[in-house]
């Protein structure tokens, strides 16, 4: 088994809001991995007196420890434990309730010989390779169904559709989120690669397209994570007119996992 992870900060010198693990059981029959982006907050009061980067690393945590040991819990189920256990860890001290309270996107994978289940929440990406390579992108596509004009700017976003009926979710301080994940479980006869991805890192397909999915896990398997991040910082520093980036960040941070099963 192959496993291979890198990250690379958006900003030199400004913490990294991306997390990401991977396990493997002492048995050897099976694994996991987690990968969360944290969601950078504007500026001002967003309730709460901890970091993005706690939250994730908080968050992130919990789901490796409760994926890993919690086999009886769906992956649903885990989320939902893990945001609450967070959640108390800060209660008494944040306001929970805010729009902008610590939160992020989710991907969590976990195997064993029989199958592999998947969990996608928001706009980080999953790719799942076939043994005849053969790629299938498991993604949580409400970012791109919102109504025009919902993410002009911030302040409409937080007031219409974030963590919103009809708008999308991120793990935040809501247990119950759990339930707007994106699930699924596949035979693990027909998974020979997994690949996951912050929004940083898929940007080479998303942003730029440099190639689709079945390229993207390509230049994973043959240059590894590091590989591709570096391909993506390469594209963003050329864009000097900002053709492709427009109003986005000129990097990210940027985080992938890859694992051959």
């Amino acid at each position: 088994m192959r496993m291979e992870l890198a990250t690379a900060a958006g900003i030199p010198g400004r913490p990294n809001e991306d997390w990401a693990a991977t396990a493997l059981p002492a048995s050897g029959q099976g694994g996991g991995l987690v990968l969360l982006d944290g969601v950078t907050p504007p500026r001002g009061d967003d309730g709460c007196v901890h970091s993005v980067p706690w939250f994730t690393a908080r968050l992130g945590g919990a789901l490796v420890e409760l994926s890993g040991s919690r086999r009886d819990l769906t992956l649903r189920e885990v989320l939902a434990e893990s945001i609450r256990r967070t959640a108390d860890a800060h209660r008494p001290l944040c306001d929970l309730s805010h729009v902008r309270t610590p939160q992020a996107t989710v991907v969590m994978v976990r195997w064993d010989e029989a199958a592999i289940e998947h969990l996608v929440l928001s706009d980080s990406v999953l790719l799942l390779e076939s043994p005849d390579g053969a790629v299938r992108a498991l993604l949580d596509d409400r970012l791109d169904r919102l109504p025009a004009g919902s993410l002009t700017s911030e302040a409409i976003a937080d007031a219409r559709v974030r963590n919103k009926e009809g708008g999308f979710f991120t793990a935040a301080a809501d247990p119950a989120v759990a339930q707007r994940a994106v699930t699924g479980r596949t035979p693990r006869a027909e998974v020979r690669a997994v690949a996951a991805m912050t929004d940083g890192a898929s940007r080479w397909t998303e942003m730029f397209g440099e190639g689709d999915w079945t390229d993207c896990l390509g230049v994973l398997r043959k240059e590894g994570p590091q590989g591709l991040i570096d391909r993506v910082r390469a594209l963003e520093d050329a864009d000097t007119g900002r053709t492709r980036l427009r109003r986005a960040k000129t990097h990210d941070d940027a985080t992938a996992v890859y694992a051959e099963l």
